[in-house]
């Protein structure tokens, strides 16, 4: 199938469906000797995985991960790296009534004229289920970045139209961890999980937006045309689901600014160092990193499944009422934090080897 992979230099490999034996993935280009085992992957798994809270959906997987191959007596050898977490709580049967039909704003039409054929059960390779794999992958490039001191934060930034007001300097990961719904704002957290609640008794589903800063950037990584730093970025981000935009630095409200307050001026700060007094472009500039954070936003859409009656159509085009059925999020944002980091660290991961290729020759 293609369109299984993501990147150049550190490129990976996503395999899987919701409800097979497994989901994984295999990471090329991870350089020899780092330190790693199953322990450094995990912790992130556990952001990600279902059954969190009654927040998300109560599917129950421990996304224990294992690594079969490219570590040896803990570190990394240079060659593939093979992820596999196994698939335990699924329940097939619950989707086999939607095999007649296909389900409001879900890819079961979509899959059916392209394909011929789809996985009913979970939605096989369309579910939020292979996002796993791409998590455990963002670990590993995590532990690269580290040692260059880039750190990356992501963090419910609004749910519905309950926005946070936590000015993103004062952001820190101790904040987006310390409530459920992974909002470093604690009175907008409140307010956010009430919502949330309230939308899934009613059998309903709540959008929102995943804001994300890169601290410590260095200067250089992007291409100037096709591989710009932000178009990689919206890539990865918009292949996550239910993801419907992208925006960096001022996005959309630039288009609302003159060039004259949207411009970034330079200055030399007393480090020596060449900054910019503002940050409408996010960090970036010519699709190359400007040394200034990246600053991002991606939009997630409501969940697709209701646990409300909806018109839909059969195979034979024939008009049919439908039931959302199974277990599922009723807002998918406190999960898609960890999926942003790692998305976000396997783009910046693949940008920095491809800049110390260059600066090696």
């Amino acid at each position: 199938m293609a369109g299984d992979s993501l990147g150049k230099l550190l490129k990976v490999t996503n395999w899987g469906e919701s409800h097979g034996p497994a989901v994984g993935c295999v990471v090329e280009g991870c350089p020899p000797g780092i330190d790693l085992s199953e322990s450094d992957i995990q912790p992130f798994l556990d952001k990600r995985r279902p059954g969190q809270s009654q927040l998300v959906t109560q599917r129950n997987e421990s996304d224990q991960v294992n690594i079969l191959s490219g570590v040896v007596d803990g570190k990394t050898t240079g060659t593939a790296i093979s992820l596999l977490i196994n698939n335990h709580n699924s329940r097939s049967k619950d989707y086999s009534e939607f095999a007649q039909l296909y389900r409001p704003s879900h890819a079961d039409f979509t899959y059916q004229q392209k394909y011929g054929i789809r996985d009913v059960a979970g939605g096989g390779r369309s579910s939020a289920r292979t996002t796993a794999a791409n998590v455990a992958a963002g670990a590993i490039a995590l532990k690269v970045l580290s040692a260059h001191q880039i750190e990356i934060i992501s963090w419910v930034d609004s749910v519905g139209d309950i926005d946070s007001q936590l000015p993103i300097e004062k952001v820190t990961t101790e904040l987006v961890e310390s409530n459920p719904v992974r909002c470093p704002d604690a009175q907008a957290a409140k307010r956010m999980e009430e919502k949330i609640l309230q939308i899934r008794k009613a059998g309903d589903t709540i959008g929102g937006v995943v804001r994300c800063v890169v601290r410590h950037m260095p200067v250089g990584l992007g291409e100037p045309l096709f591989d710009k730093l932000e178009a990689d970025l919206a890539k990865a981000m918009m292949s996550i689901n239910a993801s419907k935009g992208f925006e960096i630095g001022s996005g959309f409200a630039g288009t609302r600014m003159l060039g004259s307050e949207h411009n970034d001026l330079f200055y030399r700060d007393e480090q020596g160092q060449i900054r910019t007094r503002s940050n409408h472009s996010g960090g970036i500039q010519g699709g190359i990193s400007n040394g200034m954070d990246l600053d991002f936003k991606v939009a997630f859409k409501p969940v697709a499944t209701l646990m409300q009656k909806q018109q839909t159509v059969n195979l034979n085009g024939e008009s049919v009422e439908y039931h959302g059925r199974g277990r599922h999020d009723p807002c998918v944002l406190p999960r898609a934090v960890p999926i942003v980091d790692a998305m976000t660290a396997l783009v910046l991961c693949d940008h920095l080897l491809r800049q110390r290729a260059y600066q090696s020759l």
